[in-house]
């Protein structure tokens, strides 16, 4: 069995969808003969029995050590969300203390917000390498860090080292910093990775971004996936529920698109207002209230607010249709959000709306779990396509192939990552 060591700051129970691809390979890479030890800063709780984690000391992010300067406790939420809605506002109503807002935390958060872990990590790293015979390093980002500390522990100890891109590095279209900054990440990117033996990424248009970048380097494509353990059903609602669990960005991850569909179907009678249910599940923001209030659907869209992973499963397995919001940018045809594998996990219908077609169009027609629209004409056809069937049978019906489905298993992305594992040690499976 070959003994891994997998540098990532996401691990659970840290709640963020990122730790998924972690925990994947916790569960299922035994079954392909690999053993993981994890390393990861302080966790929120305990991780699950049978999995071996090196918690590290952290200090906090760079955000927060910047706070505590100032004399702002940003490590509590309810803080941190009135910092980031004055914050929102300051870069509405002015437009250059905006830019000196983003010059600010470009420089704050450079190379990225979880950069005071490196010395923590590099140390803990290093020990267990003294101390231990491992076979592979992989580290996972972002954040970006992760790679640093591979870097860093590949040149005081030669192990294949294979670096893992859940989102790209300075190729990152989410990340909106200016070009001064842009041209740091690239050149740290590019001083970083030659000592990588191996890269991954999640996606065949963003491995090819990822190659270019590098000099034609290889770069394995292997997506995220879902666990199968969390494939269910259970009782659907009894309203034409619409289902969203997760983060929004506005003008990016917005689902005004929806909002502006539904005001005209009701407008037009094609859809009565009383059968229609919009929930999202995620931290609440202002600007969506705007937009709910804007849009005349008070009655029909409501903000739930956070809730726990379990919760918000059980929420999707109930709910008539999955929405899911992509970013309308031609450079997101690469890009798969956690969010969609566990939707496909639940079993039930996926809308997935705007953004440009992709790979998120190639996953909804090769497994029929759900459909993508890009422009509003396409929403209203495919809502009233689904509300009619919903007042003709009680639901909206599922058509996800099952054999399909599992090629997008935490299982499967396991075994991938084992057949990489193989190639960068010198094996062959």
């Amino acid at each position: 069995m070959k003994k891994l060591l997998i540098i990532t700051y996401n691990f659970p129970p840290r709640h963020d969808i990122a730790s998924m691809r972690a925990r994947g390979l916790a569960r299922f890479l035994p079954e392909f003969g690999c053993e993981p030890v994890f390393l990861t800063p302080a966790l929120p709780g305990k991780p699950e029995e049978n999995f071996r984690v090196i918690e590290t000391f952290y200090p906090g992010n760079a955000t927060v050590l910047f706070g505590k300067r100032l004399g702002l406790n940003l490590e509590n939420r309810e803080t941190q969300d009135k910092f980031s809605d004055i914050v929102s506002s300051v870069e509405w109503k002015n437009p250059l203390a905006g830019m000196a807002v983003w010059l600010l935390k470009s420089i704050i958060e450079y190379p990225d917000n979880q950069k005071a872990w490196y010395p923590y990590a590099v140390k803990a790293g290093l020990k267990l390498l003294t101390e231990e015979k491992v076979d592979v390093m992989i580290s996972s980002s972002p954040p970006a860090t992760a790679h640093l500390i591979g870097s860093g522990i590949k040149r005081r100890h030669n192990i294949p080292w294979i670096a893992d891109f859940r989102d790209l590095w300075s190729q990152d279209h989410y990340r909106t910093y200016g070009p001064i900054r842009k041209w740091m990440d690239k050149r740290l990117e590019l001083r970083t990775m030659p000592g990588a033996d191996a890269m991954i990424t999640v996606s065949e248009p963003l491995s090819r971004n990822l190659s270019a970048l590098h000099g034609g380097k290889k770069v394995y494509t292997i997506p995220n996936g879902f666990d199968p353990a969390d494939m269910a059903t259970q009782q659907l609602a009894k309203e034409f529920t619409i289902t969203y669990t997760g983060k929004f960005m506005e003008g990016k991850r917005d689902p005004t698109l929806l909002f502006q569909a539904l005001e005209e179907l009701i407008r037009e009678s094609r859809i009565d207002p009383a059968d229609v249910k919009v929930r999202l599940f995620g931290r609440k923001r202002r600007w969506i209230e705007r937009e709910i209030k804007s849009h005349g659907l008070e009655g029909v869209v409501s903000q739930m607010g956070l809730m726990g992973r379990e919760e918000c499963l059980e929420k999707q397995r109930s709910s008539q249709l999955l929405l899911l919001i992509n970013w309308n940018d031609p450079r997101d045809e690469g890009v798969y959000t956690g969010k969609v594998f566990e939707y496909l996990a639940a079993k039930r219908p996926v809308l997935a709306i705007g953004g440009p077609r992709g790979v998120i169009s190639d996953l909804m027609e090769e497994t029929c779990a759900g459909t993508h629209v890009t422009g509003l004409d396409e929403l209203k056809k495919a809502l009233t396509g689904f509300y009619d069937e919903y007042k003709r049978t009680g639901k909206v019906q599922y058509h996800g192939i099952e054999e399909k489905l599992m090629r997008y298993s935490h299982r499967e992305m396991a075994r991938k990552f084992a057949q990489v594992i193989e190639d960068v040690s010198g094996g062959s499976r």
